[in-house]
C-alpha cells in the first residue's frame, strides 16, 4: 500500500491530470490491453515506483489530453508498490461501478477500493 496516498488528503479534491493513456489507446507494454477509460497522472506528485501518482479518470466518453477531475476513491493494491487514484469528470460512481470500469487493468492485482 502506498503510504503517500491517504484517503483524507485526496478524496474530494479537484486535481489536474495529464492523460498519457487516453480512452481507446493500448498499453505501452501489453498491446492486448485497450483502455476503455482515460488514464493519466497528477503532475508534481511522486509514487513509490518513482513516477507521478496514477489516476483512472471516469465519466468521459471521449479521449482526453488533460483534465481537472474530482478524486472519489483510491484503488489499493495489496500486491504492488503503488495504489491508484480514481477521479471523475461526471456521473455517479460507487464501488461496483469503479471496479467494473477499472477491471481491464486491475484484474491482475489483489485490490480493494477505498471510499470515504
Amino acid at each position: 500500500m502506498d503510504p503517500n496516498l491517504k484517503l483524507e488528503d485526496w478524496v474530494g479534491r479537484i486535481v489536474d491530470i495529464v492523460i498519457d493513456r487516453p480512452l481507446g489507446s493500448t498499453h505501452p507494454r501489453h498491446s492486448d490491453i485497450v483502455y476503455p477509460i482515460n488514464y493519466g497522472y497528477v503532475p508534481g506528485t511522486l509514487a513509490p515506483d518513482g513516477g507521478p501518482v496514477d489516476v483512472y479518470v471516469l465519466g468521459s466518453q471521449i479521449p482526453l489530453v488533460r483534465c481537472s477531475a474530482k478524486v472519489i476513491a483510491i484503488i489499493r493494491r495489496r500486491d504492488d508498490i503503488e495504489d491508484k487514484l480514481v477521479a471523475m469528470v461526471s456521473g455517479e460512481w460507487n464501488e461496483a461501478s469503479i471496479r467494473e470500469a477499472t477491471l481491464f487493468q486491475e484484474q491482475w492485482f489483489d485490490i480493494w477500493i477505498e471510499l470515504p
